[in-house]
């Protein structure tokens, strides 16, 4: 039988090889996979001209995978840095790297990225739609950002990131809610203004189908997304929020009618009290579909800080329900983050993943966290590096100041609580002095 997408493959009853590496990955039946990618609930973005890639599923059941954003600017033009940046993603185990370029030579960057990475890539056609089209955002007509979209996928981009429900409708909610911040939504702040301008409807909602039947055919994923995400405390579950949401859940069951993969992106920034109700909500009103999300910000003053305050709110949704977390750096808010800023975002982004895989019960998420204990325990400080997300961080720390006694570290030294209680377990005596 013949099939175009991972979804239309699952409907048909057919495995196909990127769900036999998804299930081995995950510990997984395969029939459990392809279920779930047939009904929508997880998603394995694998455009066919992406030949690196090392297939990932995204959704129920899964473990957490993250995200890295990176990409040139006009102020921050270098190619080879973001390049850097790519590799530390990968060093990492990133699951997904987004190409946010919306300067110069973005095509080359974007295939040179494809050809490279076995992680999952996603892009935002909007931010490259100026530049690629060479025209002001004015000029710019409707069918043209289509065009640009077509571009992405046939480089081999595995999941776009669309603004499809911010339609008049949402717009309308939006401009009745009185925001403190507005639209932060780069591209949903774009499209905004160019409705606004034109006076037409959103492009992609507009032409939605034709926009579906581009993504069915070369396998691309739609992230639906959050053009109303809240950009403050203040705003979140506002009435623009929510009903762009409730667009968002039609989009999906359109998308799936056609055989396209869905994600769905949620907030921004958001109290932690808010953030278990909206995670509901979201697989409530997008009927199931995995859920992608920018951190959520659990607080707005800590600006070089906000891998923090991301991975606070991320390892709640995450263990709520979210399925994918988009990282947010120390320089988020404030410039285009360099590559220590990037490492720093990654690991906040797995510590929160992995601490909610361990909270929602993923099988095996806690077997690395046993043999770090066990380690531990017996004091060998080169399994402990070992098992480290960041095993030279922890060996740097470590060595800095060492410890007398191997059997310790140089905080408790000889009073090391491990090194007491495994002396009087072994029948030996305790000696401090």
């Amino acid at each position: 039988m013949q099939y175009k997408t991972q979804m239309e493959a699952a409907k048909l009853g057919i495995i196909t090889k990127e769900m036999k590496i998804v299930a081995q990955k995950e510990r997984m039946e395969e029939e459990a996979i392809r279920k779930l990618v047939a009904c929508g609930r997880v998603a394995i973005p694998a455009n066919m001209n992406h030949s690196k890639l090392s297939p990932e599923g995204i959704g129920e059941g899964l473990r957490t995978k993250i995200n890295v954003n990176l990409g040139v600017s006009g102020d921050c033009p270098g190619y080879e840095k973001e390049f850097e940046k790519v590799k530390l993603s990968l060093e990492f185990g990133a699951e997904a790297i987004m190409d946010l370029s919306n300067y110069g030579k973005t095509n080359t960057f974007r295939k040179q990225l494809i050809d490279y990475s076995p992680a999952m890539i996603g892009t935002v056609p909007m931010y490259d739609a100026i530049g690629y089209l060479e025209k002001d955002l004015m000029e710019i007509k409707a069918k043209d950002f289509l065009n640009v979209v077509e571009a992405h996928a046939i480089q081999g981009v595995d999941f776009v990131t669309i603004h499809a429900g911010l339609n008049k409708r949402a717009v309308e909610s939006f401009k009745k809610s009185k925001r403190l911040t507005n639209i932060v939504s780069r591209g949903g702040s774009l499209l905004f203004a160019w409705m606004e301008m034109t006076g037409n409807e959103n492009p992609f909602y507009e032409y939605y189908d034709e926009l579906l039947d581009i993504l069915y055919r070369y396998d691309v994923t739609i992230s639906l997304g959050d053009a109303l995400r809240p950009g403050s405390i203040h705003d979140s579950t506002d009435a623009g929020q929510i009903s762009e949401l409730v667009e968002l859940g039609a989009l999906t069951k359109r998308a799936w009618d056609k055989n396209v993969q869905v994600l769905v992106e949620g907030p921004g920034h958001m109290a932690i009290n808010e953030i278990a109700a909206n995670m509901t909500v979201q697989k409530r009103l997008c009927h199931g579909a995995p859920f992608y999300v920018l951190g959520p910000l659990v607080t707005d003053i800590a600006p070089g800080y906000d891998h923090i305050t991301s991975a606070i709110g991320g390892a709640i949704a995450a263990a709520n329900g979210a399925d994918f977390l988009c990282y947010v750096t120390p320089a988020e808010h404030l410039r285009l983050p360099d590559l220590s800023d990037v490492k720093e975002g990654i690991i906040a982004s797995i510590i929160a993943a992995h601490a909610a895989d361990i909270a929602k019960g993923i099988p095996y998420a806690r077997e690395i966290d046993n043999k770090m204990s066990d380690a531990r325990r017996r004091i060998d400080w080169e399994e402990m590096f070992s098992y480290a997300i960041d095993g030279k961080k922890a060996r740097e720390y470590f060595e800095s100041t060492p410890p007398t006694d191997k059997h310790s570290c140089s905080m408790c030294g000889k009073m090391c609580a491990m090194r007491t209680t495994n002396k009087i377990l072994n029948g030996e005596k305790v000696e401090i002095l």
